[in-house]
């Protein structure tokens, strides 16, 4: 067995970035920047109202003044002038501040009467301005890699990029085997089960940016899982799921073997997922996870994320993890690290972190159910309450 930094370091040496593609603005969200996108103008191109109200000289904004207005800047219309001494122009947010303007009083600290104002005896302060270049200049960038959020999309499109260079997402073929499964919504016979993980796998691969195929499921056979791997074709990625273990039906390996995989790593230091293995096919990385459903869900996040990461030119995430407190006594962890499924709650300094009492790797309810995951390292003593220790959070907000 290796450990748990030798196995993903094994898997990370197996994967390279994959080539960029250029894809529209509008489909872009989620996807990994792989090029610098560079501001094509200063944001905003001009000093700009940020306020609806007057534009005006500093040197007339006075309380109690009267000015005459000479004009009107609706956004998207600059005026055509200059303000002088005792003149206003009515402006709205977004528009370009009039020549000679150096401040807008808001409409509310103002009374018209006709084309004259008299401005309010309390003035807000500030000029009411936003500068020109005050949110990004001409040559500014928004640096990869980065996955893009939202508000990226947002800067990218101010900053007048309406395609953007992207790694492509990697494609990750899908193979479930054993004769106990059948697809959802098939009638199993009573010694069989439903397959679950291809399903778990994929809507993770989804969230990580990648495209998963689940093929049909493999049976415990030689020719089965033959033809299935073919149906793998065109894949950046095989990950196989059950029969790498070392039982007379276990043929994942041998299989793979026979196709010609260079094994890089059998079994792990770890629970659960101890049967796991990684290689490559000719030019395709594989992963072997475990057959059970969280120890395949567990791998897959441990192993097949940062390959996913790595695929789209993401570096590597710390191998640190944020610190909580225990929430009860836990026993030594043995000559293995231990994932084990846990709730998180608020506590006063950290959050606190409590797992649950069974770590069955069959009982996919309490991975549901857990809000992270308690890091025991290997070796690990017994540990009291009130510990500070390493946990993963899953993306559930927390009591």
């Amino acid at each position: 067995m290796i450990s748990v930094q030798a196995a993903r370091a094994a898997c990370l040496a197996l994967v390279q970035p994959l080539p960029p593609e250029t894809v529209s603005l509008e489909t872009a969200g989620g996807r990994v920047l792989a090029s610098d996108v560079i501001a094509q103008r200063d944001q905003p191109p001009f000093a700009a109202a940020a306020m609806d109200g007057y534009a005006m000289r500093l040197a007339d904004r006075a309380r109690g003044a009267q000015l005459q207005v000479v004009g009107e800047a609706p956004a998207g219309r600059a005026w055509q002038g200059r303000v002088g001494p005792g003149q206003a122009v009515r402006i709205f947010t977004g528009a370009p501040l009039p020549e000679g303007a150096d401040c807008v009083v808001i409409q509310e600290d103002v009374t018209r009467m006709q084309d004259r104002i008299t401005l309010g005896a309390m003035l807000e302060p500030g000029d009411n301005i936003r500068p020109a270049g005050g949110d990004f200049r001409a040559g500014d960038r928004l640096a990869a890699p980065r996955r893009l959020t939202p508000a990226d999309i947002a800067l990218c499109a101010a900053m007048n990029a309406p395609r953007l260079a992207v790694a492509r997402r990697p494609e990750v073929a899908l193979i479930a085997t054993g004769d106990e499964l059948v697809s959802p919504g098939e009638a199993p016979r009573p010694d069989q089960i439903v397959a679950s993980n291809t399903y778990g796998l994929k809507a993770m691969i989804t969230a990580a940016g990648g495209h998963a195929r689940i093929l049909p499921i493999a049976r415990d056979n030689r020719d089965s899982l033959t033809q299935v791997f073919e149906l793998a074709a065109g894949a950046d990625l095989i990950v196989t799921i059950g029969g790498a273990s070392v039982g007379d039906h276990d043929l994942v390996g041998r299989v793979a073997a026979e196709l010609g995989m260079a094994q890089a790593f059998y079994k792990v230091a770890m629970r659960p997922g101890k049967p796991l293995m990684a290689g490559r096919i000719g030019n395709v990385p594989m992963l072997g996870l475990p057959g059970n459903p969280v120890s395949a869900m567990v791998c897959g996040m441990i192993f097949m994320l940062p390959m996913l990461r790595a695929m789209q030119g993401l570096p590597p995430e710390e191998d640190r993890y944020p610190l909580a407190r225990l929430g009860c006594d836990v026993p030594p962890t043995g000559p293995r690290t231990h994932y084990m499924r846990a709730q998180i709650t608020h506590g006063a300094d950290y959050p606190v972190i409590t797992p649950f009492g069974s770590q069955d790797s069959a009982r996919l309810s309490l991975l549901s159910g857990a809000t992270a995951l308690l890091v025991r390292p290997a070796g690990d003593g017994p540990r009291s309450a009130g510990a500070l220790v390493e946990h993963i959070p899953l993306g559930t907000s927390y009591p």
